[in-house]
């Protein structure tokens, strides 16, 4: 089951931000992290399981799991 997936607004501003081509493989990216949130070579966060990190196309993002209503909140995105 793929979790729905959310932007706090400064990721979603970077998002936004992204020449069209890197946000369309990146929405690609952040689609296969939506259905493997503990997967796709992520990372926890100061052990905390739930507190990830990975890169979707190049880009880093740091976001929390919600089990419980199927959500990945992105809290920060960084490209160059």
């Amino acid at each position: 089951m793929p979790y729905r997936l959310q932007y706090a607004p400064p990721a979603d501003e970077v998002r936004r931000a992204m020449p069209r081509a890197l946000r369309g493989a990146f929405d690609a990216g952040m689609a296969l992290l939506a259905a493997d949130p503990y997967g796709q070579g992520s990372t926890p966060v100061r052990a905390d399981a739930d507190r990830r990190e990975a890169a979707a196309s190049g880009v880093v993002v740091r976001y929390y799991v919600s089990a419980t209503v199927a959500t990945v909140t992105v809290v920060r995105a960084v490209h160059v």
